[in-house]
């Protein structure tokens, strides 16, 4: 009988651990401590939403971004907040407008009248960390040069280029319930975001909890730097070496590739959706303190990776069907790459 997923593909353990060298077997345990340093940091300002940090720590390790599609008042800004301060980067927040221009956010060259030189004035996104702000109320122009920052990592600004900071991560985000004066993002810039994430409610015993921790200050302001830039950027590149199954590989572009003839989808998945599931199957496996890959590690990405990349049809969405259940009985319909033990 074939084994689960989690317990699964001997040939992965036996070609990943069999003969790993002390010193990768350490690296996998320091970045598992440093997962494990910024997640308890943060929930002390982010209560009960252990999930959500973990994988906000994995688009960050990927060099990716996120689009936090939420309700007002769940703690989206505090996040951001909290994740910036527990890795000592920069931050800045940009309300989106729609009289908010591209130069507002990647800065503007200004006339010195002292040198009679232009001197450049460096907007909010040459921070580590920017959040911006409900992002679907700027116009298509400004959200183009964010996204144009978020692709190319760099700002041009008359001609002149100047590198944005690293690490570097944006956090934009959307009220889905209210759409008046908004200006949805295009299915191709949408294709940009890493991860879609959704913090939600709490429960009733955390939300009693995080009242408590309300009652006299902020806990935001009492937080203090756990890991280092440095130690982010460091974890950024070992991620890349984390081993991954010639038919773990397989089995995401299995998945991406049934999105594209899936007769419920009018739109599947691009190459990007797999380059994403890959890259970030290699984080969350390395923020664990594993160096090699599991199936279980695609399946649990797959929502958050290829939900805001697919258009469901409008009959399939006539018969009240949704994204995430497609995406779902996508996943579930293509076998996971598991053995059989002797």
């Amino acid at each position: 009988m074939a084994e689960s997923p989690r317990q699964t593909i001997a040939a992965v353990q036996q070609e990943a651990t069999g003969l790993l060298p002390p010193e990768d077997r350490q690296r996998a345990a320091y970045i598992a401590d440093v997962n494990r340093r910024i997640i308890e940091n943060v929930e002390k300002v982010i209560v009960g939403k252990r999930h959500v940090i973990q994988l906000a720590l994995v688009s960050l390790m990927c060099e990716g971004h996120i689009l936090l599609e939420d309700v007002p008042g769940v703690a989206k800004t505090m996040l951001a907040r909290a994740l910036a301060k527990s890795i000592g980067c920069t931050f800045s927040r940009v309300q989106c407008t729609p009289d908010l221009l591209p130069t507002d956010i990647t800065g503007a060259s200004i006339f010195n009248q002292k040198t009679q030189e232009f001197e450049f004035r460096p907007g909010p996104v040459m921070s580590q960390i920017l959040l911006a702000d409900e992002i679907n109320r700027a116009t298509p122009r400004t959200q183009s040069a964010l996204l144009e920052c978020m692709a190319e990592r760099q700002v041009t600004v008359d001609g002149v280029t100047y590198l944005l900071p690293r690490p570097f991560l944006v956090i934009a985000t959307q009220n889905p319930i209210e759409h008046e004066g908004t200006f949805p993002l295009p299915e191709a810039q949408l294709d940009r975001f890493l991860l879609r994430l959704s913090i939600g409610y709490p429960s009733f015993a955390d939300e009693n909890k995080m009242l408590l921790r309300l009652q006299y200050s902020h806990p935001i302001d009492q937080l203090e730097q756990v890991v280092s830039a440095e130690e982010v950027l460091a974890v950024q590149r070992a991620v890349r070496e984390v081993y991954v199954h010639d038919r773990v590989r397989e089995y995401i572009v299995r998945i991406v590739h049934a999105t594209r003839k899936d007769p419920d989808l009018a739109l599947g998945a691009s190459p990007r959706a797999s380059q994403a599931l890959f890259r970030t199957s290699q984080a969350l496996a390395a923020l664990e303190g594993r160096h090699f890959v599991l199936p279980d590690d695609v399946k649990i990405l797959c929502p958050y990776v290829l939900e805001h990349r697919v258009i469901l049809n409008p009959e399939s969405r006539l018969q009240k069907k949704t994204v995430r259940s497609v995406v779902r009985q996508i996943v579930e319909s293509v076998p996971a790459p598991v053995e059989r033990t002797v």
